[in-house]
């Protein structure tokens, strides 16, 4: 069984990203941050890497999309509440990312997202643990 999980992004500009995760209230892991890479910290032992183009594209032979005209993945991630995903959007959006559509709400399930200032996807969910599912 896998202990951590990094789900490495291609950025445009590495400083402006750190910025933009910054604002919206996450931290990076300095032992894995340089020049060129930033390891930004979304939980116990969960992570993305923001890579410059350039080192990204090193691990790969396959051309790289941009995720503003493409979507490559959507990083989903879990929420303690309805109010910390709207927060999280929230503070999202005055850093300069955008909301694609509106929230979702299923009743015993509350989604909503923001793509960051590359176009990165970023869906939020809460789950109620008192609600049902439907179907």
């Amino acid at each position: 069984m896998h202990k951590q999980i990094y789900v490495n992004l291609a950025v445009d500009d590495l400083e402006r990203s750190k910025a933009f995760f910054s604002a919206i209230g996450l931290s990076f892991e300095p032992r894995f941050t340089n020049g060129q890479a930033a390891c930004l910290i979304l939980g116990e032992d969960i992570y993305a890497m923001l890579l410059v183009k350039d080192l990204f594209k090193s691990f790969t032979r396959k051309s790289l999309c941009d995720p503003k005209e493409s979507t490559e993945a959507l990083v989903g991630l879990s929420c303690e509440s309805r109010q910390e995903v709207d927060a999280l959007v929230a503070r999202a959006l005055a850093a300069g990312g955008t909301v694609p559509r509106a929230p979702q709400d299923y009743g015993f399930m509350y989604g909503h997202g923001f793509e960051d200032i590359d176009g990165h996807i970023w869906e939020l969910i809460y789950m109620d643990p008192n609600a049902r599912a439907v179907g």
